[in-house]
């Protein structure tokens, strides 16, 4: 899918850097180099996102993010600044920016705003973005590496241990593994080691024979038996009952299983697919789970990243659930709004995908149509702290309300130093420091006071200052 992109940059050198970066992601620039060109191209055409400066020749780039949003329905604005203010993006942010740049910009930065942007962008909900390889939805480069070593480890018949933290999907993935195998016509037996009675281990796992015991009416083939052929799925391995280890080892090493009651073994054809969500590692050093055990299942390992690390996935997945929740709720929902989007994207997502469909369901459900507000998304009775992700921008402009007195504010609450590193955690470290050394020297009046008040000498300011003009990784800037 070609995104189309609309820069907003007087500068001609810097907006052919722009565009000739974003061309080689498949994104189709227009260029206009002041508000009154930008404003007739958006009244002929929309695009999908808008790189915006905040100087422009015949204005301030603030009015165009005050008109856009003014009414929610504009396309996603990322603010570029050269002035090192953080107020100024502040005030960006209050005003809708999805994002902002500091100049000069890198590539990688570059592109990475530009794409989120692209994938947040509100026409795209009324048809969501057809899941990925494998049938889960996410076009992250994380997701990307997931699904290439899914392809390397399917056609193996070893075993293949996924970990990753509650709700991020690991029986999906299992299921990837499985359906992208030569055994995808067998079947998939899905165990949770964690659920299975202790007095009935051996006969939920390895089966019994009418009789065996007391309540035994009928044979039962068991997990392993049911899955010959085909796949096991052991999910929660490590709160696997110790008695029960032992007996995995055995069938592994034998590939036998003898049930209870019957008198001599049987042959099992069966792959092994484990899970957990903790540290297996940790689980063998703690003494509660055999390492033995351990080395014979962990042999092709596969990490699925938590969902706060997968960026713009977050949005992909939350407008995927949103259709189909729509779909089984009878209701129609056109997207989410522009807070909801960033409040999505700044949740921290303990619960992961589990978590987010929780939350999407319950806006479904209270809601009745159109764009799903901020505000749905933070109902009391909601388990997930969206109201802490949200940007709050009073706290923001209280903690750097300008440059020249940020450096000189006294203590301010919890509540806004959380507002403040809500706008501060969206750029990369060497931006934050940027910021912070341009703040101090317009402040104090010179570099050498400013490193006596940020505590470094003064030529670790001119040093950095020096890498800054002349990093090789930026888009060139006039």
């Amino acid at each position: 899918m070609t995104f189309s992109v609309l820069i907003i940059e007087d500068a001609k050198s810097l907006a052919a850097s722009y565009a000739d970066v974003l061309h080689k992601i498949g994104c189709k620039s227009d260029v206009a180099g002041d508000l009154t060109t930008a404003r007739s191209k958006l009244k002929s055409g929309r695009y999908d996102a808008i790189l915006l400066d905040m100087s422009l020749p015949d204005g301030d780039g603030l009015s165009v993010l005050r008109d856009m949003n003014a009414d929610g329905s504009g396309s996603p604005i990322i603010a570029v600044t050269s002035d090192g203010s953080i107020s100024r993006a502040i005030e960006a942010t209050r005003l809708g920016a999805f994002d902002f740049l500091v100049k000069p910009v890198s590539k990688e930065r570059l592109t990475q705003a530009v794409v989120s942007a692209c994938r947040a962008t509100p026409k795209r909900m009324a048809a969501p973005r057809t899941k990925s390889r494998h049938g889960i939805t996410g076009s992250s480069p994380q997701m990307d590496a997931v699904r290439s070593r899914i392809d390397r480890v399917a056609s193996s018949g070893a075993t293949v241990f996924i970990t990753g933290e509650s709700g991020v999907g690991k029986e999906l993935w299992a299921q990837a593994v499985h359906a992208a195998s030569a055994r995808s016509s067998g079947p998939f037996i899905a165990l949770n080691c964690g659920a299975i009675p202790g007095d009935l281990l051996d006969s939920e796992v390895f089966g019994h024979l009418k009789g065996s015991f007391t309540g035994a009416i009928s044979d039962k083939t068991g997990a392993v038996g049911a899955a010959n052929g085909g796949k096991l799925f052991l999910d929660e391995l490590c709160e696997m009952d110790v008695r029960l280890q032992t007996k995995l080892l055995r069938f592994l090493e034998t590939a036998t299983i003898t049930p209870v009651g019957a008198t001599s073994p049987r042959s099992i054809d069966v792959r092994i697919i484990c899970a957990t969500n903790r540290d297996p590692q940790a689980e063998v050093a703690a003494g509660r789970f055999r390492e033995d055990l351990y080395y014979r299942l962990f042999v092709l390992p596969v990490d699925i990243p938590p969902l706060r690390d997968r960026g713009g996935d977050v949005l992909e997945i939350a407008e995927s659930m949103l259709h189909q929740i729509s779909k089984e709720e009878g209701k129609s929902f056109s997207g989410f709004s522009r807070d909801a989007k960033r409040s999505l994207l700044a949740a921290k997502w303990p619960g992961n995908v589990r978590e987010l469909r929780n939350v999407i369901r319950q806006a479904v459900v209270m809601e009745n149509g159109g764009n799903i507000s901020q505000e749905a998304l933070m109902l009391p009775s909601y388990p997930v702290p969206l109201r802490q992700a949200a940007p709050n921008v009073t706290s923001l402009q209280a903690v750097t309300p300008d440059p020249t007195n940020a450096l000189s504010s006294e203590t301010h609450s919890q509540n806004s130093e959380e507002g403040a590193a809500e706008i501060l955690c969206r750029l990369p470290i060497v931006e934050i420091e940027r910021l912070i050394i341009d703040a101090a020297i317009k402040h104090f009046g010179s570099a050498p006071k400013a490193a006596r008040s940020l505590r470094v000498s003064p030529s670790t300011i001119y040093r950095k200052k020096e890498s800054w003009d002349g990093r090789g990784t930026d888009v060139e800037t006039n």
